[in-house]
Protein backbone atom coordinates (compact mmCIF):
# COMPACT_ATOMS: atom_id res chain seq x y z
CA UNK A 1 0.00 0.00 0.00
CA UNK A 2 1.51 3.56 -1.02
CA UNK A 3 0.25 7.10 -0.92
CA UNK A 4 -0.22 9.29 -4.11
CA UNK A 5 2.92 10.06 -4.23
CA UNK A 6 3.92 6.43 -4.15
CA UNK A 7 5.42 6.27 -0.32
CA UNK A 8 4.59 3.25 1.12
CA UNK A 9 1.93 2.94 4.12
CA UNK A 10 3.28 0.94 7.29
CA UNK A 11 0.59 2.20 9.33
CA UNK A 12 -2.89 3.14 8.03
CA UNK A 13 -4.70 3.08 11.47
CA UNK A 14 -3.36 5.47 13.13
CA UNK A 15 -2.58 9.03 13.30
CA UNK A 16 0.86 11.10 14.49
CA UNK A 17 -0.26 12.29 18.01
CA UNK A 18 1.86 13.43 21.16
CA UNK A 19 1.60 10.69 23.26
CA UNK A 20 -1.29 7.97 22.15
CA UNK A 21 -4.21 10.44 23.23
CA UNK A 22 -3.26 13.16 21.08
CA UNK A 23 -3.21 16.28 20.24
CA UNK A 24 -2.31 15.40 17.25
CA UNK A 25 0.71 16.79 14.86
CA UNK A 26 0.27 19.08 11.64
CA UNK A 27 2.85 17.48 9.89
CA UNK A 28 0.64 13.92 9.80
CA UNK A 29 1.21 13.88 5.79
CA UNK A 30 -0.30 10.64 4.73
CA UNK A 31 -3.65 11.64 6.83
CA UNK A 32 -4.04 15.15 5.11
CA UNK A 33 -3.28 13.40 1.21
CA UNK A 34 -5.64 10.80 2.49
CA UNK A 35 -8.68 13.05 4.00
CA UNK A 36 -7.92 15.97 1.55
CA UNK A 37 -8.72 13.41 -1.37
CA UNK A 38 -11.78 12.25 0.46
CA UNK A 39 -13.06 15.93 0.76
CA UNK A 40 -12.95 16.17 -2.66
CA UNK A 41 -13.45 12.62 -4.17
CA UNK A 42 -17.12 13.26 -5.33
CA UNK A 43 -17.36 15.64 -8.57
CA UNK A 44 -20.86 17.76 -8.97
CA UNK A 45 -23.49 15.65 -9.94
CA UNK A 46 -24.62 15.85 -13.12
CA UNK A 47 -28.04 18.18 -12.59
CA UNK A 48 -29.86 15.06 -15.22
CA UNK A 49 -29.01 11.63 -15.74
CA UNK A 50 -27.07 11.97 -12.24
CA UNK A 51 -28.18 8.47 -11.05
CA UNK A 52 -26.19 5.59 -13.75
CA UNK A 53 -25.05 2.14 -14.83
CA UNK A 54 -22.55 1.43 -17.08
CA UNK A 55 -20.90 -1.40 -19.37
CA UNK A 56 -18.48 -1.92 -21.88
CA UNK A 57 -19.13 -3.83 -25.24
CA UNK A 58 -18.95 -4.00 -28.70
CA UNK A 59 -20.67 -2.95 -31.85
CA UNK A 60 -20.95 -5.13 -35.23
CA UNK A 61 -22.31 -3.17 -38.07
CA UNK A 62 -24.45 -5.04 -40.99
CA UNK A 63 -22.69 -2.98 -44.26
CA UNK A 64 -26.19 -2.31 -45.13
CA UNK A 65 -29.05 -0.05 -44.32
CA UNK A 66 -31.73 -2.66 -44.72
CA UNK A 67 -31.09 -4.39 -48.31
CA UNK A 68 -29.33 -1.30 -49.54
CA UNK A 69 -25.71 -0.74 -48.94
CA UNK A 70 -24.97 2.20 -46.55
CA UNK A 71 -22.55 3.85 -48.39
CA UNK A 72 -25.50 5.14 -50.31
CA UNK A 73 -26.75 6.96 -47.12
CA UNK A 74 -23.55 7.84 -44.87
CA UNK A 75 -19.88 7.73 -45.39
CA UNK A 76 -19.43 6.95 -41.75
CA UNK A 77 -16.77 4.25 -41.44
CA UNK A 78 -17.92 1.98 -38.70
CA UNK A 79 -21.10 1.03 -41.01
CA UNK A 80 -18.88 0.41 -44.03
CA UNK A 81 -18.32 -3.47 -43.32
CA UNK A 82 -20.32 -5.84 -42.64
CA UNK A 83 -19.27 -7.72 -39.36
CA UNK A 84 -16.99 -4.43 -38.38
CA UNK A 85 -16.91 -4.32 -34.49
CA UNK A 86 -16.32 -0.97 -32.76
CA UNK A 87 -15.87 -0.91 -28.81
CA UNK A 88 -18.73 1.37 -27.42
CA UNK A 89 -19.27 2.64 -23.62
CA UNK A 90 -22.79 2.89 -22.45
CA UNK A 91 -24.48 5.03 -20.02
CA UNK A 92 -27.67 3.95 -18.79
CA UNK A 93 -29.48 6.62 -16.02
CA UNK A 94 -32.47 8.35 -14.79
CA UNK A 95 -32.96 11.82 -15.28
CA UNK A 96 -34.83 13.74 -12.76
CA UNK A 97 -33.53 12.67 -9.32
CA UNK A 98 -29.65 12.75 -7.46
CA UNK A 99 -26.90 10.07 -7.79
CA UNK A 100 -28.45 7.57 -5.10
CA UNK A 101 -32.28 7.70 -5.81
CA UNK A 102 -34.31 4.85 -6.36
CA UNK A 103 -33.98 3.21 -9.83
CA UNK A 104 -37.96 2.45 -9.40
CA UNK A 105 -38.89 6.23 -10.18
CA UNK A 106 -41.30 6.98 -12.44
CA UNK A 107 -38.55 9.11 -14.72
CA UNK A 108 -37.47 9.14 -18.23
CA UNK A 109 -34.08 6.88 -18.74
CA UNK A 110 -30.60 7.94 -20.09
CA UNK A 111 -29.50 5.46 -22.84
CA UNK A 112 -25.78 7.73 -24.05
CA UNK A 113 -23.58 5.24 -26.59
CA UNK A 114 -19.56 6.04 -26.92
CA UNK A 115 -18.09 4.78 -30.05
CA UNK A 116 -14.84 4.43 -30.31
CA UNK A 117 -14.26 5.11 -34.18
CA UNK A 118 -11.16 4.73 -35.99
CA UNK A 119 -12.26 8.25 -36.76
CA UNK A 120 -12.64 9.24 -33.20
CA UNK A 121 -15.38 8.88 -30.89
CA UNK A 122 -18.67 9.41 -31.59
CA UNK A 123 -21.23 9.77 -28.73
CA UNK A 124 -25.27 9.04 -29.38
CA UNK A 125 -26.64 10.47 -26.49
CA UNK A 126 -30.60 9.76 -26.02
CA UNK A 127 -33.54 8.27 -23.70
CA UNK A 128 -35.72 5.49 -23.65
CA UNK A 129 -38.62 7.02 -24.97
CA UNK A 130 -38.28 8.36 -28.81
CA UNK A 131 -40.06 11.66 -28.01
CA UNK A 132 -39.15 14.48 -25.58
CA UNK A 133 -41.38 17.26 -23.76
CA UNK A 134 -40.19 20.35 -25.04
CA UNK A 135 -38.98 21.34 -29.43
CA UNK A 136 -37.02 25.01 -28.30
CA UNK A 137 -33.79 24.03 -25.95
CA UNK A 138 -34.65 27.75 -24.38
CA UNK A 139 -37.70 25.78 -22.08
CA UNK A 140 -34.93 23.03 -21.00
CA UNK A 141 -34.03 24.78 -17.83
CA UNK A 142 -37.55 25.59 -16.65
CA UNK A 143 -38.92 21.87 -17.70
CA UNK A 144 -36.26 20.53 -15.48
CA UNK A 145 -37.14 22.82 -12.67
CA UNK A 146 -40.53 22.12 -12.90
CA UNK A 147 -39.72 18.40 -12.33
CA UNK A 148 -36.96 18.76 -10.06
CA UNK A 149 -38.05 19.01 -6.49
CA UNK A 150 -39.97 22.92 -4.55
CA UNK A 151 -37.15 25.04 -3.48
CA UNK A 152 -38.42 25.62 -0.53
CA UNK A 153 -39.50 22.04 0.48
CA UNK A 154 -37.10 20.17 -1.34
CA UNK A 155 -40.16 17.99 -2.17
CA UNK A 156 -41.03 16.55 -5.92
CA UNK A 157 -44.63 18.44 -6.53
CA UNK A 158 -46.76 17.79 -9.13
CA UNK A 159 -48.63 20.79 -8.99
CA UNK A 160 -45.27 22.53 -9.95
CA UNK A 161 -45.13 19.72 -13.10
CA UNK A 162 -48.63 19.55 -14.05
CA UNK A 163 -48.06 24.03 -13.86
CA UNK A 164 -45.70 23.68 -16.65
CA UNK A 165 -47.12 21.27 -18.42
CA UNK A 166 -50.55 22.92 -18.70
CA UNK A 167 -48.87 25.68 -20.64
CA UNK A 168 -46.53 23.46 -22.64
CA UNK A 169 -48.84 21.49 -25.11
CA UNK A 170 -46.33 20.10 -27.42
CA UNK A 171 -45.39 17.78 -23.86
CA UNK A 172 -48.90 16.20 -24.23
CA UNK A 173 -47.21 13.19 -26.05
CA UNK A 174 -44.39 12.85 -23.81
CA UNK A 175 -46.71 13.05 -20.58
CA UNK A 176 -48.84 10.19 -21.87
CA UNK A 177 -46.06 7.73 -22.38
CA UNK A 178 -44.22 8.72 -18.73
CA UNK A 179 -46.93 8.67 -17.08
CA UNK A 180 -48.11 4.86 -18.23
CA UNK A 181 -46.09 1.72 -17.68
CA UNK A 182 -43.41 3.07 -19.91
CA UNK A 183 -42.40 5.40 -17.42
CA UNK A 184 -41.10 3.02 -15.28
CA UNK A 185 -38.54 0.46 -17.13
CA UNK A 186 -38.64 -2.68 -15.41
CA UNK A 187 -34.63 -2.66 -15.48
CA UNK A 188 -32.16 -0.60 -18.23
CA UNK A 189 -31.75 -4.65 -20.42
CA UNK A 190 -35.13 -4.62 -21.10
CA UNK A 191 -35.33 -1.21 -22.20
CA UNK A 192 -35.57 0.13 -25.86
CA UNK A 193 -33.28 3.28 -26.66
CA UNK A 194 -33.37 6.26 -29.24
CA UNK A 195 -31.42 9.14 -30.38
CA UNK A 196 -34.40 11.29 -29.94
CA UNK A 197 -33.37 13.82 -32.14
CA UNK A 198 -33.04 14.26 -35.59
CA UNK A 199 -29.89 13.78 -37.35
CA UNK A 200 -28.11 13.72 -40.86
CA UNK A 201 -26.45 11.09 -42.50
CA UNK A 202 -24.30 12.45 -45.90
CA UNK A 203 -22.54 10.35 -48.02
CA UNK A 204 -19.70 10.64 -50.63
CA UNK A 205 -20.68 12.79 -52.45
CA UNK A 206 -22.04 15.22 -50.00
CA UNK A 207 -25.55 14.47 -50.29
CA UNK A 208 -27.85 14.49 -46.26
CA UNK A 209 -30.79 12.62 -45.70
CA UNK A 210 -32.55 12.96 -42.25
CA UNK A 211 -32.64 10.36 -39.92
CA UNK A 212 -33.55 8.71 -36.26
CA UNK A 213 -31.95 6.09 -34.20
CA UNK A 214 -33.69 3.27 -32.29
CA UNK A 215 -32.18 0.81 -30.47
CA UNK A 216 -34.72 -2.59 -29.84
CA UNK A 217 -33.40 -4.85 -27.13
CA UNK A 218 -33.20 -8.35 -28.38
CA UNK A 219 -34.40 -9.68 -24.62
CA UNK A 220 -37.88 -8.13 -24.93
CA UNK A 221 -39.21 -5.10 -23.48
CA UNK A 222 -40.21 -4.73 -19.56
CA UNK A 223 -42.33 -1.85 -18.17
CA UNK A 224 -43.84 -1.34 -14.34
CA UNK A 225 -46.76 -0.49 -12.72
CA UNK A 226 -46.94 2.47 -9.89
CA UNK A 227 -47.66 -0.68 -7.27
CA UNK A 228 -45.39 -2.97 -8.95
CA UNK A 229 -42.43 -0.16 -8.58
CA UNK A 230 -43.25 0.78 -5.12
CA UNK A 231 -43.17 -3.16 -4.28
CA UNK A 232 -39.35 -2.94 -5.54
CA UNK A 233 -38.28 0.06 -4.39
CA UNK A 234 -39.42 -1.12 -0.54
CA UNK A 235 -36.63 -4.33 -1.00
CA UNK A 236 -34.36 -2.76 -3.27
CA UNK A 237 -33.85 1.05 -5.00
CA UNK A 238 -30.88 -0.37 -6.90
CA UNK A 239 -32.55 -2.87 -8.49
CA UNK A 240 -31.66 -1.69 -12.29
CA UNK A 241 -27.78 -1.40 -11.48
CA UNK A 242 -27.88 -4.93 -10.17
CA UNK A 243 -29.69 -6.44 -12.80
CA UNK A 244 -27.26 -5.06 -15.43
CA UNK A 245 -24.21 -5.90 -13.52
CA UNK A 246 -25.10 -9.43 -12.30
CA UNK A 247 -26.74 -10.12 -16.31
CA UNK A 248 -23.01 -9.51 -17.48
CA UNK A 249 -21.13 -10.93 -14.50
CA UNK A 250 -22.76 -14.19 -15.33
CA UNK A 251 -22.33 -13.78 -19.49
CA UNK A 252 -25.73 -13.05 -20.24
CA UNK A 253 -24.86 -10.26 -21.74
CA UNK A 254 -27.64 -7.92 -22.97
CA UNK A 255 -28.38 -6.75 -26.94
CA UNK A 256 -29.91 -4.43 -28.64
CA UNK A 257 -30.40 -4.19 -32.46
CA UNK A 258 -29.77 -0.44 -33.85
CA UNK A 259 -32.12 0.72 -36.20
CA UNK A 260 -32.78 4.09 -38.10
CA UNK A 261 -35.44 5.28 -39.88
CA UNK A 262 -34.40 7.59 -43.33
CA UNK A 263 -36.38 10.30 -44.57
CA UNK A 264 -35.13 12.70 -47.73
CA UNK A 265 -34.09 16.56 -46.39
CA UNK A 266 -36.58 18.88 -46.36
CA UNK A 267 -39.82 20.26 -45.14
CA UNK A 268 -42.27 17.62 -46.02
CA UNK A 269 -45.37 19.48 -46.24
CA UNK A 270 -47.14 16.57 -46.82
CA UNK A 271 -46.87 15.25 -43.16
CA UNK A 272 -49.30 17.07 -40.53
CA UNK A 273 -46.10 17.49 -38.21
CA UNK A 274 -42.67 19.08 -38.99
CA UNK A 275 -39.93 16.05 -39.10
CA UNK A 276 -37.63 18.21 -36.95
CA UNK A 277 -39.87 18.07 -34.16
CA UNK A 278 -38.92 16.05 -31.46
CA UNK A 279 -42.42 15.40 -29.38
CA UNK A 280 -43.57 13.49 -32.52
CA UNK A 281 -42.64 9.83 -33.74
CA UNK A 282 -42.00 9.29 -37.49
CA UNK A 283 -44.41 6.97 -38.42
CA UNK A 284 -43.40 3.51 -39.36
CA UNK A 285 -45.29 2.81 -42.38
CA UNK A 286 -43.97 5.37 -43.77
CA UNK A 287 -40.53 5.50 -42.74
CA UNK A 288 -39.79 2.23 -41.63
CA UNK A 289 -37.39 0.74 -38.68
CA UNK A 290 -34.17 -0.64 -41.20
CA UNK A 291 -31.57 -2.57 -39.69
CA UNK A 292 -27.99 -0.88 -39.37
CA UNK A 293 -25.70 -3.16 -36.46
CA UNK A 294 -26.44 -4.60 -33.31
CA UNK A 295 -24.72 -4.23 -30.06
CA UNK A 296 -23.64 -5.99 -27.01
CA UNK A 297 -22.85 -5.23 -23.39
CA UNK A 298 -20.39 -7.77 -21.91
CA UNK A 299 -17.82 -6.42 -19.45
CA UNK A 300 -18.65 -4.75 -16.07
CA UNK A 301 -16.67 -1.34 -15.41
CA UNK A 302 -13.31 -2.17 -12.78
CA UNK A 303 -14.12 1.17 -11.26
CA UNK A 304 -17.71 2.98 -10.83
CA UNK A 305 -16.08 6.60 -10.36
CA UNK A 306 -13.46 6.15 -13.02
CA UNK A 307 -15.98 5.10 -15.64
CA UNK A 308 -19.30 5.51 -15.19
CA UNK A 309 -19.41 8.88 -13.05
CA UNK A 310 -16.56 10.75 -15.15
CA UNK A 311 -18.06 9.41 -18.59
CA UNK A 312 -18.43 12.36 -20.67
CA UNK A 313 -20.95 12.16 -23.51
CA UNK A 314 -22.29 15.13 -25.76
CA UNK A 315 -24.79 15.35 -28.60
CA UNK A 316 -22.10 17.41 -31.13
CA UNK A 317 -19.15 14.34 -30.44
CA UNK A 318 -20.04 13.21 -34.75
CA UNK A 319 -17.81 11.65 -37.00
CA UNK A 320 -17.56 11.75 -40.88
CA UNK A 321 -20.81 11.09 -42.26
CA UNK A 322 -22.69 11.71 -39.39
CA UNK A 323 -23.75 15.39 -39.41
CA UNK A 324 -26.58 17.60 -37.16
CA UNK A 325 -30.02 18.60 -38.48
CA UNK A 326 -31.48 21.79 -37.53
CA UNK A 327 -33.85 20.21 -35.05
CA UNK A 328 -33.68 23.34 -32.30
CA UNK A 329 -33.87 20.61 -29.80
CA UNK A 330 -30.48 19.55 -30.63
CA UNK A 331 -28.48 22.74 -31.49
CA UNK A 332 -29.23 23.60 -28.07
CA UNK A 333 -28.10 20.08 -26.33
CA UNK A 334 -24.37 20.36 -28.53
CA UNK A 335 -23.45 23.16 -26.76
CA UNK A 336 -24.88 22.42 -23.14
CA UNK A 337 -23.49 18.35 -23.05
CA UNK A 338 -20.21 19.38 -23.55
CA UNK A 339 -20.15 22.93 -21.53
CA UNK A 340 -21.53 20.67 -18.49
CA UNK A 341 -18.88 18.28 -19.04
CA UNK A 342 -15.93 20.99 -18.57
CA UNK A 343 -17.99 22.43 -15.48
CA UNK A 344 -18.64 18.60 -14.03
CA UNK A 345 -15.05 16.82 -14.73
CA UNK A 346 -12.53 19.78 -16.24
CA UNK A 347 -11.39 21.26 -19.27
CA UNK A 348 -8.86 18.32 -20.04
CA UNK A 349 -12.51 15.44 -19.22
CA UNK A 350 -10.93 14.09 -22.55
CA UNK A 351 -7.92 13.08 -21.71
CA UNK A 352 -9.68 10.51 -19.36
CA UNK A 353 -9.62 7.01 -20.42
CA UNK A 354 -12.97 6.61 -20.36
CA UNK A 355 -13.45 9.69 -22.67
CA UNK A 356 -10.61 9.53 -24.99
CA UNK A 357 -10.67 8.37 -28.35
CA UNK A 358 -8.98 5.19 -29.15
CA UNK A 359 -6.96 6.64 -31.59
CA UNK A 360 -4.03 9.30 -32.21
CA UNK A 361 -5.17 12.76 -30.73
CA UNK A 362 -2.94 15.61 -32.25
CA UNK A 363 -4.21 19.01 -30.89
CA UNK A 364 -2.77 22.72 -30.07
CA UNK A 365 -4.93 23.11 -27.27
CA UNK A 366 -2.64 23.16 -23.60
CA UNK A 367 -2.92 24.24 -20.24
CA UNK A 368 -5.79 23.48 -18.15
CA UNK A 369 -6.90 22.43 -14.56
CA UNK A 370 -5.14 18.25 -14.32
CA UNK A 371 -3.72 17.87 -17.70
CA UNK A 372 -1.36 15.01 -17.60
CA UNK A 373 -0.58 14.96 -21.38
CA UNK A 374 0.42 17.31 -24.40
CA UNK A 375 -1.68 16.26 -27.41
CA UNK A 376 0.98 16.76 -29.89
CA UNK A 377 2.13 13.47 -31.65
CA UNK A 378 6.27 13.10 -32.20
CA UNK A 379 7.97 14.23 -35.16
CA UNK A 380 5.78 17.87 -34.57
CA UNK A 381 7.43 20.40 -34.20
CA UNK A 382 6.93 21.12 -29.97
CA UNK A 383 7.98 24.96 -30.31
CA UNK A 384 4.48 25.35 -32.55
CA UNK A 385 1.44 25.67 -31.25
CA UNK A 386 -0.33 27.27 -33.37
CA UNK A 387 -1.47 26.52 -37.05
CA UNK A 388 -0.91 27.08 -39.95
CA UNK A 389 3.12 27.42 -39.72
CA UNK A 390 5.70 26.25 -41.76
CA UNK A 391 8.06 25.39 -38.87
CA UNK A 392 6.81 21.67 -38.72
CA UNK A 393 3.16 21.91 -36.79
CA UNK A 394 0.72 20.46 -37.14
CA UNK A 395 -1.41 20.08 -40.86
CA UNK A 396 -4.93 19.99 -42.02
CA UNK A 397 -6.01 16.43 -43.24
CA UNK A 398 -7.32 16.26 -46.55
CA UNK A 399 -11.05 16.04 -47.04
CA UNK A 400 -12.46 12.35 -47.07
CA UNK A 401 -15.49 13.35 -49.19
CA UNK A 402 -17.45 16.31 -50.82
CA UNK A 403 -18.67 18.36 -47.88
CA UNK A 404 -22.55 18.65 -47.36
CA UNK A 405 -23.05 21.87 -47.72
CA UNK A 406 -27.27 23.02 -47.06
CA UNK A 407 -28.86 26.09 -48.17
CA UNK A 408 -30.00 28.19 -45.42
CA UNK A 409 -32.10 31.61 -46.15
CA UNK A 410 -34.76 33.42 -44.09
CA UNK A 411 -34.95 36.09 -41.32
CA UNK A 412 -33.37 35.82 -38.05
CA UNK A 413 -36.37 35.60 -35.88
CA UNK A 414 -37.84 33.97 -32.74
CA UNK A 415 -40.44 32.01 -34.12
CA UNK A 416 -42.18 28.81 -33.14
CA UNK A 417 -42.59 25.74 -36.15
CA UNK A 418 -45.55 26.44 -37.64
CA UNK A 419 -47.11 22.68 -37.79
CA UNK A 420 -47.21 21.84 -34.19
CA UNK A 421 -49.99 19.58 -33.84
CA UNK A 422 -49.60 18.86 -30.26
CA UNK A 423 -52.68 16.63 -29.78
CA UNK A 424 -52.51 14.05 -32.70
CA UNK A 425 -50.02 11.81 -31.84
CA UNK A 426 -50.42 11.77 -28.09
CA UNK A 427 -54.33 10.63 -28.82
CA UNK A 428 -52.78 7.81 -31.20
CA UNK A 429 -50.35 6.61 -28.32
CA UNK A 430 -53.09 6.46 -25.84
CA UNK A 431 -55.38 4.46 -27.95
CA UNK A 432 -52.72 2.23 -29.24
CA UNK A 433 -51.84 1.30 -25.44
CA UNK A 434 -53.32 -1.89 -23.84
CA UNK A 435 -56.08 -1.61 -21.60
CA UNK A 436 -54.05 -2.16 -18.12
CA UNK A 437 -51.56 0.36 -19.44
CA UNK A 438 -54.39 2.92 -20.07
CA UNK A 439 -55.84 2.07 -16.37
CA UNK A 440 -52.36 2.70 -14.62
CA UNK A 441 -51.82 6.09 -16.98
CA UNK A 442 -55.17 6.97 -15.61
CA UNK A 443 -54.39 5.93 -12.14
CA UNK A 444 -51.43 7.66 -12.07
CA UNK A 445 -52.59 11.20 -13.89
CA UNK A 446 -55.15 11.53 -11.26
CA UNK A 447 -53.12 10.70 -8.36
CA UNK A 448 -50.55 13.60 -9.47
CA UNK A 449 -53.39 15.77 -10.52
CA UNK A 450 -55.56 15.49 -7.33
CA UNK A 451 -54.06 17.52 -4.98
CA UNK A 452 -53.63 20.24 -8.06
CA UNK A 453 -54.66 23.89 -8.34
CA UNK A 454 -58.01 23.83 -10.07
CA UNK A 455 -56.96 25.71 -12.92
CA UNK A 456 -54.35 23.78 -13.24
CA UNK A 457 -56.80 20.68 -13.79
CA UNK A 458 -59.32 22.01 -16.05
CA UNK A 459 -56.70 22.62 -18.26
CA UNK A 460 -54.42 19.53 -18.41
CA UNK A 461 -58.49 17.77 -18.67
CA UNK A 462 -58.88 19.94 -21.61
CA UNK A 463 -55.55 18.93 -23.28
CA UNK A 464 -56.62 15.14 -22.58
CA UNK A 465 -59.52 15.97 -23.73
CA UNK A 466 -58.21 17.84 -27.44
CA UNK A 467 -55.97 14.03 -27.42
CA UNK A 468 -58.58 11.81 -27.02
CA UNK A 469 -61.75 12.16 -25.87
CA UNK A 470 -62.24 9.24 -23.97
CA UNK A 471 -59.15 10.19 -22.51
CA UNK A 472 -59.58 13.61 -21.14
CA UNK A 473 -63.27 11.56 -19.93
CA UNK A 474 -61.47 9.30 -17.89
CA UNK A 475 -59.42 11.88 -16.63
CA UNK A 476 -62.31 13.80 -15.29
CA UNK A 477 -64.27 11.59 -13.98
CA UNK A 478 -61.16 10.14 -11.73
CA UNK A 479 -60.53 13.83 -10.60
CA UNK A 480 -64.34 14.33 -9.33
CA UNK A 481 -63.98 10.95 -7.34
CA UNK A 482 -60.88 11.92 -6.19
CA UNK A 483 -60.65 12.32 -2.30
CA UNK A 484 -57.71 14.52 -0.70
CA UNK A 485 -58.11 11.81 2.34
CA UNK A 486 -54.41 11.79 4.04
CA UNK A 487 -52.84 12.83 0.70
CA UNK A 488 -50.48 16.17 1.72
CA UNK A 489 -51.91 19.12 -1.02
CA UNK A 490 -48.65 19.36 -2.35
CA UNK A 491 -45.40 17.17 -2.48
CA UNK A 492 -46.72 14.44 -4.22
CA UNK A 493 -44.08 12.70 -6.19
CA UNK A 494 -44.71 11.68 -9.53
CA UNK A 495 -47.76 8.99 -9.81
CA UNK A 496 -47.05 8.20 -5.94
CA UNK A 497 -50.20 7.49 -3.57
CA UNK A 498 -51.02 7.52 -0.08
CA UNK A 499 -46.95 10.02 0.48
CA UNK A 500 -49.05 11.66 3.47
CA UNK A 501 -49.93 7.99 5.36
CA UNK A 502 -46.02 7.28 4.81
CA UNK A 503 -45.20 10.09 6.99
CA UNK A 504 -48.24 9.09 9.76
CA UNK A 505 -46.63 5.74 9.26
CA UNK A 506 -43.15 6.13 10.16
CA UNK A 507 -44.67 7.54 13.39
CA UNK A 508 -46.98 4.80 14.06
CA UNK A 509 -45.02 2.26 13.25
CA UNK A 510 -41.85 3.40 14.79
CA UNK A 511 -40.67 1.64 17.60
CA UNK A 512 -39.94 3.81 21.26
CA UNK A 513 -36.49 3.57 22.67
CA UNK A 514 -35.19 4.62 25.68
CA UNK A 515 -32.38 7.25 25.88
CA UNK A 516 -28.87 6.50 26.17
Amino acid sequence: MTNRQGHPVADNQNIRTVGSRGPSTLENYNFLEKITHFDRERVPERIVHARGAGAHGWFEAYGKVGDEPISKYTRAKLFQEAGKRTPVFVRFSTVTHGTHSPETLRDPRGFAVKFYTEDGNWDLVGNNLKIFFIRDAIKFPDLIHAFKPDPITNIQDTERIFDFISQSPEAMHMITFLFSPWGIPANYRQMQGSGVNTYKWVNQEGKAVLVKYHWEPKQGILNLTQPEAEAIQAKNFNHATQDLYEAIERKDYPEWELYVQIMEDGEHPELDFDPLDDTKLWPKKQFPFLPVGRMVLDKNPQDYHAEVEQAAFGTGVLVDGLDFSDDKMLQGRTFSYSDTQRYRVGANYLQLPINAPKKHVATNQTGGQMAYHIDRPTGVNPHINYEPSLLDGLKEVEKTGAPHEPYVEGPVQRKGIERTNDFAQAGQTYRALEGWEREDLINNLVIGLGPCDPRIQKKMVEMFTRCDEDYGRRVSEGLQKWKPGLLPLEGAPMGADGTAEAVQWAMEKGHPSDPY
